[in-house]
């Protein structure tokens, strides 16, 4: 059974950081692209970040480039997402998936989680 469990989220104020984690169990976590998306209410889930399963490549949406930094562990079976700089907008309740392609659509993501909140205040 696949799970994947995130954890890290919480208040901030703006220009603060946050990391968050996505344990994952219940697959061969090494061999998928991995990635991270949010979501606000009334709004469609957005892609954050994504890495491949070797860490050799990663891609942002052009919103978050050069503030956020997405990582993983292969050994831990684990896949980060290191904030910085957060700005209000990027309030969101965040989720990670797997996904056998590189790419931000979540609609080629397979597993979610229950997702973390992030809440960035002005």
């Amino acid at each position: 059974q696949v799970q994947l469990v995130e954890s890290g989220g919480g208040s901030v104020q703006a220009g603060g950081s946050l990391r968050l984690s996505c344990a994952a169990s219940g697959y061969t976590f090494s061999s998928n692209y991995m990635g991270w998306f949010r979501q606000t209410p009334g709004k469609e889930r957005e892609g954050v970040a994504t890495i491949s399963p070797r860490s050799d490549r990663t891609h942002y949406a052009d919103s978050v480039m050069g503030r956020f930094t997405i990582s993983r562990d292969n050994a831990k079976n684990t896949v980060y997402l290191q904030m910085n700089n957060l700005k209000p907008e990027d309030t969101a309740m965040y989720y990670c998936s797997n996904s056998d392609l590189f790419v931000l659509d979540p609609d080629v993501y397979k597993y979610w989680g229950q997702g973390t909140q992030v809440t960035v205040s002005a």
